[in-house]
């Protein structure tokens, strides 16, 4: 991609510079990470110069609330409160940039949420204003050390997330030697950032596209955004509903200045960046956000039923692998692979439990699985299930004295149990127990087995 920000006499920004593009097309709170002299302020200063942006540079470890919006004073009426402006008021400002904001206390942090979030300053509309800008060193490195900054803090979690990227700039060591001669040139210093109106230009044209794409957004950006936010929680690294919505934003902004072409690449870029952890002290194993991406991106560029098929496996719970079979049903011929698959693949005690539970009403025709799917299913749950789904194992319940080394464990959980929901425990129990399956946690996985039972009831309407 054509490297834009040179042109401003902006350097060092190439790997990250679509996204610094996509947050001015967006006009959505962007957020820069990075140690003393690498040219955050300078670059987001020079953006507003090239913008011809009414700019105000705030330095949060030192600013007052009065700095912000002025002295108050009462009306003549003594009604309300008008503000006497200074030239550094926010009031009349097109872009903001909150310097050093990790390094400012966190009731101060709270006064800022607003601006950032909202554009509103004391609940009153900052009717200018489009872009909120901050920029901090790390809070992550230990104290005592040369490359640490005593007072940088880590930010509010809930302030760092209205941040639509969060991008980490790079250091001198990350840089090429081309780079490193460019910047080290002081021939530059003083100099206005200004291309004659061209990145105006551009970001126009490409909000524009990126209008065009809100209009109807991609069904394939949306799985990958959705699939990606699914991952990324359950590898421990939580995204918040509203990032995940953040997050689609983020794609189509980074689709429209990359020329209205989704890639891989760009994918990457975008997730990588829009993970806010790094702002409250937690950086982001690379390494599952590639592995986060791969799996959503080719999800999402496969056909429908590929895409439920991925889905499908990758849900944990296997109510809701229930669920799935009825959600957006791609046909019968892929929920039978699905099963078949997941049976084959499966620990037994999964593949058991989801054979029991789902298995009668296949044989109703009341779930949308193939005679395939269903065969392979009976051959789990033939042995203790009849053609008209009632339980009644053959093998070993008039056996009471047992001496299996889990019965134990087994008796105390179904002691808890009553009615229906004891006899299905026991039926499946005892399966595991003649066949030498053993169960970490039998109260968590009877609890799973019984939430397939509701899941079929409920969505099938039986008793």
């Amino acid at each position: 991609m054509e490297q834009h920000l040179s042109r401003l006499g902006v350097y060092g920004y190439g790997n990250v510079e679509p996204i610094i593009l996509a947050a001015l097309v967006t006009e959505d709170p962007l957020l820069l990470i990075g140690k003393a002299g690498t040219g955050k302020t300078f670059l987001l200063n020079s953006l507003s110069e090239a913008l011809r942006l009414e700019h105000r540079h705030y330095n949060a470890s030192l600013i007052s609330f009065d700095d912000l919006v002025g002295f108050p004073y009462p009306t003549p009426d003594f009604a309300g409160v008008k503000y006497l402006e200074t030239p550094g008021a926010v009031w009349g400002a097109e872009s903001v940039l909150v310097d050093e904001i990790s390094r400012c206390k966190p009731e101060h942090q709270n006064r800022l949420f607003s601006l950032i979030q909202e554009r509103c300053i004391q609940g009153m509309k900052l009717k200018k204003l489009r872009y909120r800008w901050a920029a901090m060193n790390p809070c992550t490195l230990e104290q005592g050390v040369a490359d640490s900054y005593e007072g940088s803090v880590p930010l509010d979690q809930a302030l760092a997330d209205r941040f639509a990227f969060v991008v980490e700039v790079p250091d001198w060591e990350h840089l090429d030697e081309r780079t490193q001669g460019l910047i080290a040139d002081p021939r530059g210093d003083g100099l206005l950032s200004d291309d004659g109106g061209e990145t105006g230009r551009l970001v126009k044209g490409w909000q524009k596209t990126y209008r065009d794409l809100i209009k109807n957004v991609p069904k394939s950006t949306l799985n990958y955004a959705c699939l990606a936010g699914t991952m990324l929680c359950e590898s421990n690294l939580r995204i918040s509903p509203r990032r995940i919505r953040q997050l689609v934003k983020n794609l189509l902004a980074v689709t429209a200045v990359s020329g209205n072409s989704a890639s891989s690449e760009t994918f990457l870029l975008a997730l990588t960046w829009s993970i806010p952890h790094r702002a409250w002290g937690i950086v982001p194993n690379p390494e599952i956000i590639k592995a986060t991406h791969k799996i959503a991106w080719d999800t999402s560029q496969q056909d429908c039923n590929a895409q439920w098929l991925n889905k499908f496996h990758i849900e944990r719970e296997l109510a809701g692998k229930v669920r799935k079979l009825f959600e957006d049903n791609p046909g019968h011929d892929t929920c039978t692979i699905a099963v078949t698959q997941f049976l084959a693949q499966a620990p037994m005690e999964n593949a058991a439990a989801f054979a029991f539970a789902v298995y009668p009403l296949s044989l109703q025709g009341k779930v949308p699985v193939g005679q395939e799917g269903i065969n392979e299913m009976g051959k789990i749950a033939a042995k203790i299930v009849n053609v008209q789904g009632e339980m009644k194992w053959e093998e070993r319940t008039k056996e009471k004295d047992t001496t299996h080394p889990e019965y134990g464990r087994v008796s105390q959980v179904l002691a808890t149990l009553t009615g229906k929901r004891r006899e299905r425990a026991t039926q499946l129990f005892y399966y595991l127990l003649v066949n030498n399956i053993t169960v970490d946690d039998p109260v968590k996985y009877e609890r799973e087995f019984d939430k397939c039972i509701t899941v079929l009831r409920t969505i099938t309407q039986t008793a």
